[in-house]
């Protein structure tokens, strides 16, 4: 499994970007997906999550009603948009996807895209 992130960079405080991560794997309607993020100096904490159906989603509280976890099964992606941005979002986002086979969890992770909110 093989997952690319894109569309990071430089945004004044309040601005928006979305971030998108697009997984080489067939299977890919069957995996969790996570986005991530650690910034310097911080352990990684876990930013956003949604099941294989987009049935569910999961934010952390530092981000909830801002930004926002979607996928498109058809496309191989899973995007984030994250809008009302502020200096302590900038840190590096971290695609994830995850899967659980019996008792055994696979997880896979992108390579990281950088995001600096900063005025």
């Amino acid at each position: 499994v093989t997952l690319v992130e894109s569309g990071g960079g430089l945004v004044q405080p309040g601005g928006s970007l979305r971030l998108s991560c697009e997984a080489s794997v067939f299977t890919f309607s069957s995996f969790v997906m996570s986005w991530y993020r650690q910034a310097p100096g911080k352990e990684r904490e876990l930013v956003a999550t949604i099941t294989s159906t987009s049935l569910h989603t999961h934010y952390a509280d530092s981000v909830k009603g801002r930004f926002t976890i979607s996928r498109d099964n058809n496309k191989n992606t899973v995007y984030l948009q994250m809008t009302s941005l502020k200096p302590e979002d900038t840190a590096v986002y971290y695609c994830n996807a995850g899967l659980r086979v019996g008792a055994t969890e696979y997880k896979y992770w992108g390579q990281g895209t950088q995001v600096t909110v900063s005025s």
